[in-house]
């Protein structure tokens, strides 16, 4: 007589953390801070641009030979844009799951009309959707040419953020992205304050100034490019 074995098994370790509604806030904002990292640093980076084509073209080229001889040409650009994609993805994921589940939790009928969703909900539910189309257009427009306006030209990336901040829709696209971006980071980098343990009654105003300051700065120093091309101080 065979003996009956258990094809039941428990879930990993990962798996539960996963399912729980703490563990996908904890995944949204690692991943928030990891792509806050970066803006800072792509921030930085862009400014550069307001000192010439030179240092900034410079700079690019600089990006695909960092860490050589140890890396080879362009691996640790790709290491970075890996990290990226997991983390967007993550942060994506993990935002539309935390959604739908507080949508199913509601009560399929109310008594009362149905409340509208605080302003900072909309904010971030909105702001998200614009962010991932921006970034898809960014990538075409700036990285790969696809959607470049003009001729893209490999290795002068100085010429191709001019070319498209030339046009009033790059402008447009550009502009209303940043500032949805400012949104976005204004709550969310306190909610993943709160989530990560780090909130509490005496450093609450402190953070909502972080907040703040990150939002603002980070908002104006993008702008700040396709601002300098409309007035003929990028050119």
């Amino acid at each position: 007589m065979a003996l009956a074995t258990r094809t039941d098994r428990r879930p990993s370790m990962a798996r539960t953390v996963w399912d729980s509604t703490l563990g996908k806030k904890t995944v949204m904002a690692v991943s928030g801070l990891i792509m806050l990292l970066y803006l800072v640093v792509h921030m930085i980076g862009n400014l550069k641009i307001f000192f010439g084509a030179g240092e900034f073209n410079d700079y690019a080229h600089w990006l695909r030979v960092v860490g050589e001889p140890f890396m080879h040409y362009e691996w640790t650009l790709w290491l970075v844009r890996i990290v990226l994609v997991v983390a967007v993805v993550a942060h994506a994921t993990s935002a539309y799951q935390l959604s739908r589940r507080d949508i199913k939790a509601r009560p399929s009928k109310y008594v009362h009309k149905k409340p509208r969703a605080s302003y900072a909900t909309r904010t971030m539910r909105w702001g998200g959707i614009i962010l991932g189309l921006f970034i898809v257009w960014h990538i075409l427009d700036l990285t790969t040419g696809t959607a470049h306006p003009g001729g893209f030209q490999e290795g002068r990336p100085y010429q191709n953020v001019v070319d498209t901040f030339s046009t009033w829709y790059g402008n447009v696209v550009y502009i209303v992205a940043m500032l949805a971006l400012g949104l976005h980071i204004r709550h969310g980098f306190w909610s993943a304050a709160q989530t990560l343990g780090v909130g509490s009654r005496s450093r609450d105003r402190a953070l909502k100034t972080v907040a703040n300051v990150l939002a603002l700065l980070l908002t104006a120093g993008f702008i700040a490019v396709p601002v300098g091309v409309m007035t003929g101080v990028v050119s």
